[in-house]
């Protein structure tokens, strides 16, 4: 098993067991190769939750430029509501289990497709 296949696996299951969901295995893990290089970068693998600059940055980077998403107000209800489903207390929110949700919640799953 590789390390992006050991990732995935601790992906699904922290979406299992701290996020309440069933994963789809196939979207989690287009999603995790779509994180690029990040996903193997101690501080670039995980997302600030408590950081208004770093949820900025996903909101641009990730929703507007890969999802395709129209700025607004729901854009940030949307990353604090998969923040809030991950646990605030959740000292590690991984990157590509945020995505994930993130892709979820907004119903662009055919992004990756």
């Amino acid at each position: 098993m590789g390390k992006r296949d050991e990732l995935i696996a601790h992906y699904a299951d922290d979406l299992k067991n701290k996020c309440g969901m069933t994963p789809d295995m196939d979207l989690l893990t287009k999603v995790t190769i779509g994180c690029g290089p990040a996903i193997y970068n101690a501080d670039a693998s995980t997302v600030a939750g408590s950081q208004p600059s770093e949820l900025e940055t996903v909101k641009t980077n990730f929703l507007i430029k890969k999802l395709g998403l129209s700025e607004g107000p729901e854009l940030m209800d949307g990353i604090n509501s998969v923040i809030e489903t991950y646990g605030k207390s959740e000292r590690n929110k991984y990157r590509a289990v945020v995505y994930y949700m993130l892709t979820k919640h907004f119903g662009k799953e055919s992004v990756y497709h």
